[in-house]
């Protein structure tokens, strides 16, 4: 991954509609989504100079800030817009993209209503999450102690900055571990996903994922399913426990981020990176650059 430092970068940021040098982008350190985590973000890819799925993440950037109990001061459209200006400006055609919204430093406390809401975008090159070596062989993961919280203690369908903390947490308590990410259980114990990526787990053939139900139900998710289905690939979302883990043949994950990630290894158990996974791999790198064709 990338080793230079995200406030030494040159280029520029797009903020509250206008382009500022990267290095002089700041927010005041009172601001409200620093203080209390009052901010919601989405993760975007662009490839060839086109940028993936972007109404929709625009779309779920908007309804995250509605889950936080604020509006974002833009419309789908003039997000649209201001993420194709950041590329152009950047001069990028295969890059990550990262929309943030936060309640600023009008208030301080935890009621916020007056504060004003602040939008950046900001775009960078980021080849892949994982590297070469780890995808080809298939990631490794560790089951983390912390669980996804139930839907009725967090905004769990927005991607809020505050869901994350757990899983810096996990990750880091992988990494030291000497694995490659973590694997988040639910409240109830389930299989839910990644730190930031979705599960799939295949046996004979099948694909079973856990229902998004307390987690984000990823947009890369979702278009892999679809995927799947167009070549005859049955797909059960359901409840999945961990003492299940041992009897699926090959796992992968799905982000934005991490794309189409193999999965070589949970805890001490090892998994083939099949023939699904590599067809999928491939079926969605086609599809983000332009050159998929449907079976």
């Amino acid at each position: 991954m990338e080793t230079i430092p995200f406030d030494k970068r040159e280029g520029y940021i797009w903020h509250n509609g206008d382009f500022i040098l990267w290095n002089e982008a700041k927010f005041h350190i009172m601001s409200h989504g620093f203080h209390y985590a009052s901010a919601v973000f989405e993760g975007i890819r662009a490839y060839d100079g086109q940028i993936f799925k972007l109404t929709e993440h625009s779309k779920r950037l908007i309804n995250s800030g509605k889950d936080l109990d604020f509006k974002v001061p833009y419309s789908v459209e003039e997000l649209n817009d201001a993420c194709t200006a950041i590329l152009k400006k950047n001069n990028l055609k295969n890059a990550y993209i990262r929309p943030l919204a936060w309640r600023g430093a009008e208030q301080m406390g935890v009621s916020a209503k007056n504060t004003k809401i602040n939008t950046i975008i900001a775009a960078w090159e980021w080849p892949s999450y994982f590297s070469k070596a780890a995808r080809k062989k298939g990631i490794s993961l560790k089951t983390s102690k912390w669980h996804r919280p139930a839907p009725n203690c967090a905004p769990t369908s927005s991607k809020a900055v505050g869901l994350y903390m757990i899983c810096t947490l996990s990750k880091h308590e992988a990494e030291r571990a000497g694995y490659d990410d973590a694997l988040m259980l639910d409240w109830r114990g389930q299989v839910a996903e990644g730190t930031g990526a979705n599960i799939f787990l295949i046996k004979d053939g099948k694909i079973h994922t856990p229902i998004a139900d307390c987690f984000l139900n990823g947009i890369t998710r979702q278009t892999v399913i679809e995927l799947a289905k167009n070549r005859g690939i049955e797909v059960e979302e359901r409840a999945i426990m961990p003492d299940e883990l041992q009897s699926f043949d090959e796992v992968f994950i799905t982000g934005t981020a991490a794309e189409v990630t193999a999965v070589g290894k949970i805890d001490d158990i090892k998994y083939t990176v099949g023939s699904i996974t590599q067809q999928l791999r491939e079926d969605y790198e086609n599809l983000v650059r332009g050159k998929y064709q449907k079976p």
